[in-house]
Parts: structure tokens; C-alpha cells; sequence
């Protein structure tokens, strides 16, 4: 499906790479902040202006340039704030190919940053002396035979910024390595060229009617499309202004986030589905008293299942504090198609559909009444943009679906990335389809399923995450929800449904983390081994009568223990490789 809409918004220039559009926003916005980091419970702040962005982004560039660097790949590994954005503009002006990577903080990130540097081919680390010294104390006998060569930004020769000689790159030309995720396999190295951002960008401007006068205001990772993409060049992009937090600081205290809203007067921020859970769980009615959500427009809610439950719950409990169901934003991306797929106009009310249970089983939507006995409730994703192509697929015929038949969706336009680095054939595999019966190739297979309703895209699911017991299709999603309204001791978004091999016949394993007040420990005052019984056996009860199917196995998890990837999707295939390998970190089962 697509839509033949102009960008609404006429674009000053036309852009031929990252480098030209920080150096057209430097020249008309001097002075203008374009990013403010906030700390210390959002007390401080640290500001850096278009000219000092430019101007240091020259200056790194020029000091890559002079080490011979150009046209190599370079690890960004920082601690969340503004010297990775100088970082990665830096890369970006010496044509050094920047891989943002999460800094190690335990041994499986260690593992996970080894095998992006062997696939990356690459043995240099940009980051600050500061974290060089932290990762090379704890981590000596891992990184002892590594050969690596650390560049720390803040320790490099103070090069004059007219010593950097622009680089010959254009929209063809590789901007960054964007490694996915991993939640259904290794991660791999997607290639984002210049092109692919600044259409990118385009599509989210015109979908969310972004100016000027836009305020973005993140937690995101900036190591992750959503956070970089999203978060950190989107006002880049359209000479607007981001302020910007620590993941950790949101995470530990989630009101933070929405009290920066409230102080900075954000337009646009947002999350995955759980970071709206997980303010629903944490923040008081007393805090509530504190907010302004008013002058929240766009609050997106993407990369993980958008569940309907969240929104309205979410809605109906900040509604005193000026916040409205319109202003939620769903939609769906994903790093093979630089970030934003499909979305709807901001301000207009969510989509949120209700569908035929059993039929959905038979990959049909058929549309009943929202909350019926027999219904899935789903919210709609949007729709494509900026003549962006979205088709749903029969994953083995290759033939295009018939209306509201469910297959798998496929993405083609200028902000699919160039594949994955160093992966031919995978390559090949995802980014290289011809959709049969048509001339029409280039196609993006995104691995997901989902269908088109009244011009609607709704996600259903990962293709190979669907669990398929005695000839019917399962969706995971639909089950984790079920576990997760099965007791008040269950974690939100934090829930694992799969499936194994048991003497020939597949079977239901559910893995979900417990409230930690509820752990069993020795000589507690209160003994809730029998209390976990009983969510045990709400769990089994719920599942048995909404999906009619049996749970082999069910474990109750440590808090935070559920393997999730960057963007808060569970990773299914850990979970279930945890399962066989009895390697999960279980209270009761």
C-alpha cells in the first residue's frame, strides 16, 4: 500500500549529505541551541549551540583525518550525553563509518561487542579517557589480545578547525553501521547511507507536521535507531531542539521523563510500549500533581507491540495532567528501513480495532466490536509516507495477500538501507525480493506479520516467533498479554511465550517475571511459596480458556532477568535457549 503525499513542509535546501545539513543549520542558526542534556534529576543541564556542534564535529574530523582513518569503521562507545553526538558528527565529517555500540557493563556485553567488532572488521574505539580507563581495568584479561586502538575524543590534539578538508561523500555514500538488536538472531550490521537518513528524516517530518519550533525531548539509547534516528537527528534535521536524558535516569525513576515534558514544554517524545507501562507502575498520584502534559503532541509509541491496554490505561491516568488519547502516536519501524515506516497525522485519535480471535489464528482479520468475548483488540500503525511502498506478502509464495488476509509485510523506498555489512547472502535474502507476478523488486523483508485494514497497518507478529501447536497459529504477543492480566504479581512487558520439542510434539513454555516483593526468601516474615502456586496456576487457567491451549512449563523469573533487546523487545529465542540450557534465573516454577 502506499500514499502519494507531498511533504508538507518545503524544504529549505536540498540536502546531498549529514555534512551539508549541519553546515546549512550551523550558518542560519548560529546561536540556536540544538541540544541540552539534563542530569542530576533534571536540576542541570548542558547546552551545545548549531555553530559549537559544527565547529567541534570539524574539529574531530580533522584529527580522524590526519590518523589516515578515512573510509575505516570506528565503535562509538560513550556514556549517554552530548560527546557522543560530537562523536558521531565527527565520524561523519572524516567519511569514518561510526558503529554507536553500548559500553560493556557485563561480560554478555563484552561477548556482544566482540562480535560486532569481528563483523564491522574493525579494531578502533572512539570514546572518552575517562570510560578508556573504567572498560580497561575491569575487562584487561578480555581485552588483552584484542589489538584495539582507543581514541579518546576528550585527549586528542586540539586541531584548528579549518586543518578538516570536506569529504567527497553524497547520498549513495555509507553514513553509519547500524547493528540490529539481535532479537531473533546475531546482530548484524545494517548500512545507513546518507540518503537513507535525510528521507528518513523527511517522512517523520511530514507524518508529525514537525517546524522549527518542534521540541523533542528523549531517554532513548543513542546507540539505537530509535534514539539516534528519532530522538538525536530528527531536530537536527529540521533546525529545532532536543533535550535529552540518561536511559538509566528514566529507568530508575520514570518520572523523570514526564517531568521534563512538563518542564521543557516537549512537543514530541516517546518510547516502546513498556516505558508507558512502566510510568503507570511507578509514578504516584501525588506526582501526578506535578505535570503538564498539555503541550505533548506526539507522544510515539513504537518499536515492540503497541498494546491497546497501554494506551487507554495510560490516557484515562494522566488525563488531569492535560494529557489526551489523541496525542498518543503508534507506529512501526525498524533499522533495515533507517527507522520510521509507517505512521498516522500527529493529533489524530489511535486506531484501535477489534478482531475476530479465531479467525486471526487462520491469518485472516476479520473486524469485530472492540472488547467482544471473541475478539483481539489491535492497534493500527499508520500508514506509509513520502511515496514509501508497504505490501503484505504470503512469506512462501511470494504473491501479494488479498485485503485483510495476514502475511508478511514488505517495505520499499528511500530510506531502505543498502543491506548488511559483510553479508552477502543475507543480504540478498532480505533486502533483494521481487514481488511475484510484478516487475516491481527491491522489496525489504521485514520478517514481521501483519495486515492492512481500512488503510491501517496492524503488526501481529514476528514470523518466526509464531508458535504453531496441532495445526494452529499462535501469537506470542497475544499470549505474554493473557499471562501478564493473570496476576497483579506479573511484571508488565515482561513475559516470554515459546514453544520446544518434547518427544515429537511442540509445547507451550511461558516465562514471566515476578514483583520482587514477592521473592521467596529464607526466614521472611511472610512465606509466598504458596502465593506463586497460585499465580502458577492463573497463569495456566487464563491461557487454557482465551487460547485453548496447555502450558508444558511455567517460570516465574527475577525482576529484570527476561533477555530484552535495546529497544525493550523480548528476545524469544534467548528465552527459549535459556529454557533447554536450564540457565534462567528462576524463583518458582
Amino acid at each position: 500500500m502506499e500514499k502519494l503525499i507531498d511533504n508538507p513542509i518545503n524544504l529549505a535546501i536540498n540536502y546531498s549529505s549529514m555534512i551539508d545539513l549541519l553546515s546549512h543549520k550551523a550558518m542560519i542558526h548560529p546561536e540556536k541551541v540544538v541540544y541540552t542534556y539534563i542530569y542530576n534529576d533534571n536540576q542541570d543541564e548542558i547546552n551545545i549551540t548549531y555553530q559549537e556542534l559544527h565547529t567541534c564535529a570539524k574539529q574531530i574530523a580533522a584529527y580522524l583525518q590526519k590518523s589516515g582513518l578515512e573510509g575505516q569503521r570506528a565503535l562509538l562507545m560513550y556514556p549517554p550525553g552530548i560527546e557522543y553526538i560530537k562523536a558521531f558528527l565527527g565520524c561523519i565529517y572524516a567519511n569514518v563509518v561510526p558503529v554507536p555500540v553500548y559500553p560493556p557493563g557485563l561480560s554478555r556485553n563484552m561477548l556482544r561487542l566482540k562480535s560486532i567488532m569481528d563483523d564491522a572488521n574493525t579494531n578502533i574505539i572512539l570514546t572518552t579517557t575517562q570510560l578508556h580507563s573504567k572498560i580497561s581495568f575491569h575487562f584487561s584479561d578480555e581485552l588483552s589480545n584484542m589489538n584495539l586502538k582507543w581514541i579518546p575524543i576528550d585527549a586528542i590534539p586540539n586541531l584548528h578547525q579549518y586543518q578538516w578538508s570536506q569529504p567527497k561523500v553524497d547520498k549513495e555514500s555509507l553514513a553509519f553501521l547500524q547493528y540490529t538488536s539481535g532479537s531473533t538472531s546475531s546482530p548484524k550490521g545494517v548500512m545507513v547511507t546518507h540518503g537513507n537518513i535525510l528521507h528518513n528524516e523527511a517522512m517523520i517530518q511530514a507524518a508529525c507536521q514537525h517546524n522549527e519550533d518542534t521540541v523533542m525531548l528523549g531517554w532513548l539509547p543513542m546507540y539505537h535507531d530509535m534514539g539516534l534516528i528519532g530522538n538525536i537527528l530528527q531536530p537536527l534535521f529540521l533546525g529545532a531542539k532536543c533535550v535529552f536524558m540518561s536511559p538509566m535516569d528514566f529507568l530508575q525513576k520514570p518520572f523523570r521523563w514526564l517531568s521534563a515534558i512538563s518542564k521543557y514544554k516537549a512537543t514530541i517524545s516517546g518510547g516502546p510500549n513498556f516505558a508507558y507501562d512502566l510510568c503507570l507502575r511507578k509514578i504516584t498520584e501525588e506526582q501526578k500533581k506535578q505535570l503538564d502534559l498539555s503541550s505533548w503532541e506526539v507522544a510515539f509509541n513504537g518499536a515492540e507491540p503497541v498494546r491497546y491496554e497501554t494506551i487507554q490505561n495510560f490516557a484515562n491516568a494522566f488525563k488531569d495532567c492535560g494529557f489526551k488519547l489523541n496525542q498518543f502516536y503508534p507506529c512501526y519501524g525498524m533499522a533495515e528501513a533507517t527507522l520510521f515506516i509507517t505512521g498516522n497525522e500527529k493529533l489524530t485519535k489511535p486506531v484501535l480495532k477489534g478482531f475476530c480471535k479465531e479467525s486471526l489464528l487462520e491469518n485472516k482479520a476479520l473486524e469485530q466490536p472492540l472488547n467482544s468475548q471473541d475478539s483481539v483488540n489491535l492497534v493500527g500503525c499508520g500508514m506509509p509516507w513520502l511515496y514509501q511502498k508497504v505490501e503484505i506478502v504470503n512469506a512462501e509464495s511470494l504473491i501479494k495477500c488479498a485485503p485483510n488476509e495476514i502475511g508478511e509485510i514488505w517495505v520499499k523506498g528511500d530510506s531502505i538501507a543498502k543491506g548488511y555489512f559483510g553479508r552477502e547472502q543475507e543480504t540478498n535474502y532480505a533486502f533483494n525480493n521481487i514481488l511475484k507476478g510484478t516487475k516491481e523488486d527491491s522489496f525489504l523483508r521485514t520478517g514481521d506479520l501483519g495486515f492492512f485494514h481500512e488503510g491501517q497497518l496492524f503488526v501481529t507478529g514476528r514470523l518466526k516467533d509464531v508458535i504453531v501447536m496441532r495445526g494452529r497459529n499462535h501469537y506470542p504477543q497475544d499470549i505474554e498479554l493473557t499471562v501478564e492480566k493473570a496476576d497483579q504479581a506479573i511484571i508488565s512487558g515482561s513475559s516470554a511465550a515459546f514453544s520446544v520439542d518434547i518427544n515429537g510434539e511442540e509445547k507451550l513454555i511461558i516465562v514471566t517475571e515476578i514483583e520482587r516483593k514477592y521473592r521467596p526468601r529464607p526466614h521472611m516474615e511472610k512465606d509466598y511459596t504458596g502465593y506463586l502456586d497460585n499465580v502458577i496456576r492463573n497463569i495456566r487457567q487464563q491461557v487454557m480458556e482465551e487460547h485453548e491451549v496447555q502450558p508444558y512449563a511455567i517460570y516465574l523469573l527475577k525482576a529484570g532477568s527476561i533477555p530484552k533487546t535495546s529497544s525493550g523487545k523480548i528476545q524469544r529465542r534467548t528465552c527459549k535457549n535459556g529454557y533447554l540450557n536450564n540457565d534462567l534465573d528462576v524463583w518458582h516454577s
